[in-house]
């Protein structure tokens, strides 16, 4: 007989809010229990909203990193016609919602990780500031990770001085914005992340630290688009290729 793990289930307790971007929502909960969530960055919660229609779960990626506290931050974008996003939009602190979690195997195990190559779009960016800080909360300063960001515009980008300040002040992060849509004064990467994958593998694999593995997140769209590029065209083997959407 095989046994499947059932995740837990706990109330939560909406503790703080506040606009990461015009369209997305950062929602700071903690357990109403007081125990630590114990999870592996990557990993995401369910939310089960007591809609007036019925139940809704809506799954969402940790953006914090695991610190054996009771709180963790999620960012929900609001999506037109959702009932879920906006449910949550108007979420006020002191709401208590059930949660589901932690789930997910898109996770980078630090004991064994490789030089990294994170990819994503949109709120896809989430898993990767929680990689992102529990990496940098270890210590593991030999092994270097590499971010690309897409937006279609600037003011899309979430967390963007936090990344920043993330590879001025550790030598093996780096972080490289790319817009779909840029106005006339922005100085950066351009078009979507695919068009920029190729040259920063091989930016990566050139540090000799070891054979890059690539975690790509976000639309199903942009993660088989990126996933037909880097096992295709560029020949990468399955094991060094990992991939997470969320639609």
């Amino acid at each position: 007989m095989v046994h499947v793990a059932v995740a837990p289930i706990f109330d939560a307790r909406l503790v703080g809010a506040k606009m990461l971007s015009p369209l997305v929502r950062e929602l700071v909960f903690a357990r109403a229990d007081g125990a630590p969530l114990l999870f592996e960055a990557g990993q995401w919660v369910s939310l089960v909203l007591p809609l007036g229609e019925g139940e809704l779960r809506r799954a969402y990626s940790i953006t914090s990193a695991p610190d054996g506290s009771p709180r963790f931050e999620l960012a929900v974008t609001h999506v037109t016609g959702g009932p879920g996003s906006a449910y949550l939009h108007q979420l006020q602190p002191g709401a208590v919602l059930t949660a589901v979690g932690p789930q997910g195997f898109f996770t980078r195990p630090l004991e064994h990780a490789h030089p990294s190559l994170f990819v994503a779009t949109g709120t896809g960016v989430a898993p990767f500031r929680s990689m992102l800080r529990a990496a940098l909360a270890e210590g593991t300063a030999a092994t270097p990770v590499w971010l690309l960001f897409g937006v279609r515009f600037e003011e899309d980008l979430l967390y963007r001085e936090e990344f920043l300040e993330m590879a001025r002040a550790h030598p093996h992060v780096r972080v490289e914005f790319t817009l779909s849509r840029p106005t006339q004064g922005w100085a950066g990467r351009t078009g979507y992340v695919q068009t920029h994958v190729r040259e920063l593998y091989a930016g990566l694999e050139a540090e000799g630290k070891g054979e890059p593995h690539v975690y790509v997140c976000g639309l199903e769209r942009m993660v088989s688009a990126v996933r037909d590029l880097i096992r295709k065209d560029m020949g990468l083997p399955r094991q060094r290729v990992h991939s997470e959407r969320y639609d």
